[in-house]
C-alpha cells in the first residue's frame, strides 16, 4: 500500500511539473503557429488570461503612486490592421473632448523580417476586462501596442495598457520585446 501511495504521489508530481518544465521560460511567447516568438521582460508577471480569446496575458506593476497594474495581452484575430487600431481609438477619449485618433501615433517598422505597426495612445480609457463585464472609464491611461500581420496564423495583436505612469516607466521594455521579435 505504501508503495502505491509513494508511486501515485510521484506520478501526481511528475505530471504537474511537466508543463512547466515543457516551457523554456514563462515569459517566452510563440506566435503564428510557432512562426514567431517574443520574450517579456523578466519582471513582468505571467498570468492565467482572463478570457478565451487572449492567449498571453502579464501583470506590470504598477509605478510608484499608481494605484493599478498595467496589463499586457497578446491574441491572434483578423479584421485587419486599420480597423483594428479604429477600435483602439474608439476605446480612449480625450479631457478636452478633441479626437484620439490625430492625439494618437502610429508608426510601422520592420523587424526580423516581420511588418510590425506601434501605436500608442492616451487619454481616458473604456475598461472592459470580458466581453459582458461593464467598461470602468480609466482617466489618464495609456496603451502601448504591436500588431504583426502574419500569413496564415492570423494578425498578432500586443497591447500594453495601464495608468500613464506606470506605461511610460516600462515604454522601454515594451519596445525592447518588440524589437526582439524572432522568425523561426
Amino acid at each position: 500500500m505504501f508503495a502505491t501511495r509513494t508511486v501515485l504521489c510521484a506520478s501526481l508530481i511528475a505530471a504537474c511539473a511537466a508543463p512547466a518544465m515543457a516551457q523554456k521560460n514563462p515569459g517566452t511567447m510563440s506566435l503564428a503557429g510557432g512562426k514567431l516568438e517574443l520574450e517579456a521582460p523578466a519582471d513582468w508577471v505571467r498570468k492565467q488570461p482572463r478570457t478565451r480569446i487572449v492567449e498571453y496575458e502579464f501583470e506590470i506593476p504598477a509605478a510608484e503612486g499608481d494605484q493599478n497594474d498595467g496589463r499586457l495581452t497578446v491574441m491572434s484575430a483578423g479584421g485587419g490592421v486599420e480597423a483594428n487600431i479604429e477600435r483602439w481609438y474608439g476605446q480612449f477619449k480625450q479631457p478636452d473632448g478633441g479626437s484620439t485618433k490625430e492625439q494618437a501615433k502610429v508608426e510601422k517598422i520592420a523587424v526580423a523580417d516581420q511588418e510590425v505597426y506601434l501605436v500608442d495612445i492616451s487619454g481616458t480609457f473604456s475598461d472592459r476586462r470580458g466581453p459582458f463585464a461593464p467598461a470602468v472609464e480609466r482617466p489618464d491611461y495609456r496603451m502601448l501596442a504591436a500588431i504583426i500581420p502574419t500569413a496564415g496564423g492570423g494578425d498578432q495583436f500586443i497591447k500594453f495598457y495601464g495608468p500613464a505612469k506606470t506605461v511610460a516607466e516600462n515604454q522601454q521594455a515594451f519596445r525592447k520585446m518588440i524589437d526582439g521579435l524572432k522568425t523561426k
